[in-house]
Parts: structure tokens; sequence; C-alpha cells
């Protein structure tokens, strides 16, 4: 018998360390060759470790979320024979799903110590004087109603519109909040760990400022309907690639928008195209999927683009090249979007932008005879977020009032 030490191996990425995000294997278990030991996360990639030898575990070098530097043991393994321990060596590509976030086991809670439940009425038996039939006694009863505290109808007989009037006027005070949950303890691991780095280091390293503008999208949105109409088979078109084509035509007026600051160079760089990351609500949490060269592509090509790097991300099976290189980030919560965002950048690009809910609101419009005249009109707040050491405040105004421009005159994004 003899034991055979695994290091973490370079992935090849120039990282320094891993972290541990999943183990397939537990001390005493029995791993065959090319079995799988363990997926580490790097600031790119989830890689899926494979033992070389067969053998029974008697070592892991530590638990989930911890973080092992290259090089170092990963796995001890007790095998039959002699078995020379070869160097690291550098992993040729990560897993297929590098994002996919693992499912820790949960951490036991400690005993929750008992104490007494938050005030709610308890229910009352209801009176036997009262007139009910027997279907609202026992719906007064779930409810915790006395039947004697009810104003019965004009012969003197509780009914269920009688039960709902006093459910009305008491506002629901009979009733409990809403049901007690169990108290839950979350290791925070994985892609939640990087997104929890990175909006720390954001906010802690960039002095942002935010600026917001209301922009009527009425035209904007029929020109988008009638093209749904007259071109679906191509796809739906959603307000997005409208966003993303006005963008790409602005920036080249205003480069330092299109930009990444690194602030231990002291050096920024201005993008000449445009790789738009999109900011992406996943089952495991925030990623920024890239559209390269944003610029050269048409609408319906955007719209394509956008969904299959959406579909991508929450289904776990988007590259690692996918989720990196972005020069300006557009975030957009759709339906709910709300009136107005404020944005936390994606370092170390120097903007984000994010279109909020479309509304319904009178405005004065133009009558076409030198007057004004009361139009119910679609309307937009388009939030933009900076980095104020690259980007003046006067700079992204002026961004965003040319955006405003392509919105209300969407021909313009179509010549």
């Amino acid at each position: 018998m003899s034991r055979f030490t695994f290091r973490l191996p370079d992935i090849g990425e120039g990282i320094a360390e891993a972290e541990i995000v999943a183990w397939h294997v537990q001390i005493g278990d029995v791993v065959s060759e090319d079995g799988r030991l363990a997926d580490v996360m790097t600031d790119k990639a989830t890689v899926e470790m494979e033992s070389p030898v067969a053998g029974r575990v008697v070592e892991l070098a530590g638990e989930v979320g911890d973080r092992i530097a290259i090089g170092s043991a990963l796995v001890v393994i007790e095998t039959d024979g002699e078995v020379a321990e070869a160097a690291p060596a550098p992993v040729s590509a990560p897993v297929t799903e590098p994002v996919r976030p693992p499912t820790p086991k949960p951490t036991p809670a400690p005993a929750p110590v008992a104490a007494p439940p938050p005030p709610a009425p308890i229910p009352a038996a209801p009176s036997a004087r009262v007139l009910a039939s027997p279907a609202v006694r026992a719906r007064a009863y779930d409810l915790g109603i006395d039947l004697a505290q009810v104003q019965p109808g004009p012969e003197g007989r509780v009914r269920h519109g009688d039960l709902d009037q006093f459910i009305a006027y008491n506002a629901g005070g009979f009733a409990p909040a809403g049901a007690r949950r169990a108290d839950e303890t979350i290791k925070v691991i994985g892609l939640r760990r990087r997104i929890a780095e990175n909006m720390a280091a954001s906010k802690r390293n960039i002095p942002h400022f935010s600026y917001v503008e209301e922009i009527d999208v009425t035209e904007l949105e029929r020109v988008r309907a009638e093209l749904n109409t007259a071109h679906g088979a191509r796809g739906k078109l959603t307000l997005l690639p409208f966003v993303i084509t006005a963008i790409c035509r602005a920036v080249p007026d205003f480069p330092m928008i299109n930009a990444r600051y690194d602030d231990e160079a002291g050096v920024v760089t201005r993008y000449g195209a445009v790789h738009m990351g999109l900011a992406t609500q996943t089952p495991g949490g925030l990623m920024v999927p890239v559209i390269r060269d944003a610029q050269d592509r048409n609408l319906w090509q955007l719209a394509r683009e956008i969904g299959r790097l959406a579909d991508a991300a929450r289904n776990g099976s988007i590259a690692a090249s996918e989720l990196s290189g972005s020069s300006l980030t557009v975030t957009s919560l759709g339906p709910l979007g709300g009136v107005a965002t404020t944005p936390v950048i994606n370092r170390p690009e120097v903007a984000i932008i994010g279109p909020n809910r479309i509304i319904e609101r009178p405005m004065f419009v133009p009558d076409g005879h030198g007057g004004e005249r009361l139009a119910k009109r679609k309307l937009m707040n388009l939030s933009i977020s900076c980095d104020h050491r690259v980007v003046d405040g006067w700079d992204a105004a002026s961004f965003v009032q040319a955006l405003r421009r392509m919105f209300e005159a969407p021909s313009l994004l179509l010549v």
C-alpha cells in the first residue's frame, strides 16, 4: 500500500489559488481512476478535478468554501501499488458548465431556543346562542373569529356575508400576519461569493454618481410593435436591442463611456468596439455575459444573441470566455424595472446603463399649431452610473441626451 497526494494543478489562468465549491468524495470513499474528486472555482470558471489513480480517499484539503493555493495538496489517496507522485500539470480546459453554482451541503443550524409565539388571537369556540349554519361556524373557527362578535343579519342569523363585513371592518387584525419559517445558515461560496466580492470592491474603489433622465418612448414602442408584426418570423424584439443599438451609435462621440480603468496602473483604455455586458439574473446569482462587437449586429441579431447568452447563463452551459472582456454593461429588470435605479458599475468598467419600467402618463405635447395638447404617452426613465474619476457629470448627461434623441426619434436607429 502507498499514498498518492493529488495536488491542485495550475489551471492555466495565471491564478495563485482556487476555491473549493463542491466535494464529490468523502474520507473513506473508493475512487476509480479518472473519477471525480472536487470542483474548484477561479475568477473565470468552475473546473472539475479528476483522480489520476484508483484507491481509497484518506485525506481532504478542506471544506467547501475554503481556498487553497496552486500546488498544494487537495486529496490524499491510498493505493494498492506504488505510485509516483507527479508534478501538478495544467488543466486543459474547464468543464462545459463553468459557472453553475454547486449546491452546498446545508450547515446544521443550532436548535432554536423555545420562545413564546408571536401574539395572535386564539380561535374561540363559536357561541351556542348565535344562529349560524355549520359551514359559517366552521369558517369562523378556522379564521379565529368569535361569532358572538359578528353583527348578524336582520333575521338574527350570521351568514357568510356578515363574516365578510366583519373581516373587512377589522382589516384582517384577527389573523396572524404570516407563516413562520425556520432560521437558515447558508455559507457564502462560489458564484455568490464572487458577486459579493466584486460588488464590494466596486463600491469601495469607485466614486459612483448616477444620472436619470425621463424619455418619451411612445414612438419607439410603436415602431417596435410594427417591426414585430411585420417581421415576427425573425424573432421578437424587446426594448433591449434598441437600447444597445442606441448606445453603439452614441459611444463614438463619448469614448470615455466605453472604457475600462486600471486604477493600479493608472491607465484608462477606451475601446473602439462595444463589447456589451448584459447583467443577467440566474438561479445562482448575477452574471454578466458579453455580446462581442455589438456595434456590428442589427436589431434581430442582437435579440438572438441576448436570448442565447441569457439562456446559457441560466442553464449553466455558458463558456467562461463569454463572461469576461465587457467594455460597458447594460442592466434591465424588465417588468420589475422600477421608477429609477442606481446600478453598481461592473468594475473595471467606468459606466453602467439601466432602462427602467415603461409607464403611461398624461403629458403636454405640441398640437401642430404652435400650442400644446394633453396626450397619453409612454415614458421611461433611463439611469446611468459612472466612475467619477474618469467620467464627468457633463459627459454622462450629454451621453444620455444623445440616447434620448434617438429613442424619441427612432428613425435615427433604423437609418
